[in-house]
């Protein structure tokens, strides 16, 4: 089997780079908005109350962009077969995981919260609440929520309120 050449290599790192600055944009971005608005509680509650379309919008591009990124490796002629098929694995993992999140995020709000943002990676899953603070009762109804859906342990849950 043919192992990825150095041109798909660093593809992949510069798409990587790119991804990591565009992140880096948007931090400094909300960071300037909550610093420049006339007072500081203004400023963080209308920044917090955008943090979960922000965070959407973000996530949907950039996951976008990887999608579009597998799909050129899949289209490319002279991509090898193992590359084809790599990228294809990527592409369907990718997919999951965004299935499994979105319907995780809208059991979240079914029980009545108001919004929820879910990340998974393989080390964790980061769960952001839309709330000041949360109950014992609230923190296991949203970690049922997450084990049944993801199929993670518990202690792999970070639940984070966030207003």
């Amino acid at each position: 089997m043919k192992t990825m050449s150095k041109k798909k290599k660093i593809i992949i790192l510069s798409v990587m780079i790119a991804l990591l600055l565009v992140t880096g944009y948007v931090n400094v971005a909300l960071n300037s908005s909550l610093s420049s608005g006339g007072s500081a509680q203004t400023s963080a509650s209308s920044t917090n109350a955008n943090f979960y379309s922000t965070y959407r919008t973000e996530r949907e591009a950039t996951r976008t962009q990887e999608i579009q990124f597998y799909d050129s490796i899949l289209a490319n002629a002279s991509s090898s077969q193992a590359s084809k098929e790599e990228a294809e694995a990527n592409k369907n993992a990718l997919i999951s995981q965004m299935e499994k999140e979105l319907v995780t995020e809208g059991i979240i709000r079914g029980k009545g919260f108001e919004d929820a943002i879910v990340t998974s990676s393989s080390a964790n899953v980061n769960v952001f609440i839309k709330c000041q603070e949360l109950t014992s009762a609230e923190v296991a109804q949203i970690t049922t929520v997450v084990t049944e859906q993801l199929g993670v342990e518990i202690d792999k849950i970070v639940i984070i309120p966030s207003e």
